[in-house]
């Protein structure tokens, strides 16, 4: 009995493997002409050549990785490629049995240049441990009769931290209260701009910095929603 002819590949499978386009570009897969730079500590080196970044990279023998592709312009990190790779795979680990937990920063409308820079330097490490952190700005007396105010410094808020995090619950207004919750990006995609502020003895993880509910739940509550670009 002749033997039947053997069937040809498809292909199809090899067609999707070459045209697989990889998660992370690293070094000269990077097509963007400029990139905003980031060492591996979360320092920035603002928006350089791309050429130039690389060459920067490649100086001092480690890789220019794109964690932020689709920011404007991309934001890439200057680190060893292959340590990140084995770093976020022990992380992905080890962050199935953490403990994400809310941590709070308290505002005021007259919250000083300094604080407010302390707080934001706090506010980004509660975020790069994973934890979300909620933002509660408090009005007294006259400051009531500003809601607008209150609801700028949240606006202003979320732009400082875009690097960092993502809105999880937009600005709420209750009663003389403003609350506002963010959720951390992904630990490669994370940029601190507060790091200079950053206080060496801050214990990211007291309780202290836990965030408490209020019991305080007024009938007149208004929702105001903000949109963040």
């Amino acid at each position: 009995m002749p033997t039947p002819p053997k069937k040809k590949p498809s292909g199809n499978k090899n067609r999707r493997d070459y045209n697989r386009v990889p998660l992370i570009r690293v070094n000269e897969r990077i097509r963007a002409p400029k990139v905003r730079v980031v060492t591996a500590r979360g320092e920035q080196l603002g928006v350089l050549q791309t050429r130039d970044a690389l060459a920067k990279a490649k100086e001092i023998g480690l890789d220019l990785v794109e964690v932020a592709p689709n920011a404007d312009p991309p934001v890439c990190r200057i680190i060893d490629y292959g340590k990140f790779k084995y770093l976020q795979a022990k992380l992905q680990k080890t962050n199935k049995a953490k403990t994400v937990r809310m941590k709070e920063v308290k505002l005021r409308i007259g919250t000083d240049v300094n604080d407010y820079n302390v707080k934001m330097s706090r506010a980004e490490q509660f975020l790069d441990q994973g934890h979300k952190c909620r933002f509660q700005l408090r009005f007294r007396g006259r400051e009531n009769a500003h809601h607008d105010l209150g609801l700028e410094v949240m606006v202003k808020v979320c732009e400082d931290l875009k690097g960092i995090a993502a809105v999880d619950q937009a600005p709420k207004l209750s009663g003389n209260t403003v609350n506002m919750a963010l959720t951390p990006l992904p630990e490669a995609q994370r940029v601190r701009k507060f790091m200079k502020y950053q206080e060496a003895d801050f214990d990211t993880e007291s309780e202290e910095y836990d965030a408490t509910d209020d019991a305080s739940d007024e009938v007149d509550e208004v929702e105001a929603v903000i949109e963040i670009s």
